[in-house]
């Protein structure tokens, strides 16, 4: 899913070389070029539309194991993403704000045209709406059923793993502890990560940065990464209880209460919007240089990162008086079992979706 997703990519990019100055270079007048070519392929979709698609991509990306930008990719739109992403620069972001000011807004309004603000709005607007809502289910399941829950989290991830391992060559020492780095990390870090990292300002706003790289990554789950971080529980429970109070603010409740959790909210927004424009480049970057390592790396960590909901079962068992047990286990391996379908399937969908794209081009 990496491999077709980052073709997209490059094709993007490719598709005008001298457009976008490659991830780094200037030049928004060819930008230009290239976000209204790859506008153009999805023209005349209704918003309703667009935020359906956000939101299925922000349902997946809330789940361990499946990645927003896979859905992006199934639902076309790929390639308008990573054009408008890319679109977006100091100078553009500065103009929009300008708006504000007499006389410039229709500076404004050419600069939010110009990164595709319409598109990425409403796209947006659906992530946003499935991340509340899905993280909602997702911590009252951790609560109630969490060998069931983790296990089909297992399955996710390990279904990822295996669809990908077929991009990875190590068959170069450079290839190779690239490999070996990204299981290490992950697995040393799935271990005992939020007890190591803590849940203090600094590491959120990180969490919040390198979660959102993921978006570009058809395959690599922000909330996988999470996980890897420790953060994962506690910023779906964070997100929980700043919604329920403001909420509560709506109807007559105390504003107070929003607050606390409302800080923890912003600092991980305000890392994940750095990330966006940062991280998020890097990663890409990665991939168009160094690809075959980058690929080794992201599913070597993958693979690292089965043993963090394994650890966390564990952990929930123990906080419940229970233990490892024969019938444990099978619950876990069929849960497992659930989630790992559930990703071979999306991946011969999206397999099927990029070839139809591909004919069509």
């Amino acid at each position: 899913m990496i491999d077709r997703g980052s073709e997209s990519a490059d094709a993007v990019t490719d598709g005008g070389e001298e457009s976008t100055g490659g991830p780094t270079g200037g030049g928004d007048e060819s930008v230009d070029a290239a976000t209204d070519r790859s506008r153009g392929r999805v023209a005349g979709s209704p918003w309703l539309v667009v935020y359906l698609k956000g939101f299925c991509m922000g349902a997946a990306d809330a789940v361990p194991g499946v990645s927003g930008g896979t859905i992006a990719l199934i639902t076309g739109i790929y390639g308008r993403l990573i054009a408008a992403l890319t679109a977006i620069s100091p100078r553009r972001i500065v103009g929009v704000l300008r708006g504000v000011l007499p006389g410039r807004f229709d500076e404004a309004v050419a600069a939010f045209r110009a990164v595709d603000g319409p598109f990425l709005l409403a796209l947006g607007t659906g992530v946003l709406t499935a991340v509340v809502t899905v993280t909602r289910l997702i911590d009252a399941a951790i609560e109630a059923v969490p060998v069931l829950t983790f296990g089909f989290f297992f399955g996710l991830i390990g279904a990822s793993a295996v669809v990908l391992w077929e991009q990875v060559t190590v068959d170069t020492p450079g290839r190779a502890a690239a490999a070996v780095a990204g299981f290490l990390l992950a697995f040393v870090a799935s271990g005992q990560a939020a007890a190591a990292f803590g849940t203090g300002g600094p590491v959120v706003f990180v969490a919040g940065a390198v979660a959102v790289s993921a978006m570009i990554l058809p395959g690599v789950s922000g909330s996988l990464l999470l996980i890897i971080l420790g953060q994962y529980e506690y910023m779906v429970g964070r997100l929980r209880a700043f919604v329920d109070a403001a909420l509560a603010v709506v109807t007559g409740g105390e504003p107070a209460a929003v607050i606390d959790p409302g800080i923890t909210v912003t600092v991980f927004v305000s890392g994940a919007v750095v990330g966006l424009f940062s991280v998020a480049h890097v990663v890409r970057w990665a991939l168009e240089t160094r690809r075959r390592a980058t690929l080794a790396f992201l599913v070597s960590l993958i693979v690292g990162a089965l043993r963090a909901p394994v650890v966390r079962t564990g952990q929930k068992l123990a906080e419940s008086g229970g233990a490892w047990t024969p019938e444990v286990i099978a619950v876990f391996g069929g849960a497992a079992v659930v989630g790992a379908a559930g990703v071979v399937a999306l991946d011969r969908y999206a397999g099927v979706v990029e070839t139809g794209v591909t004919a069509s081009d």
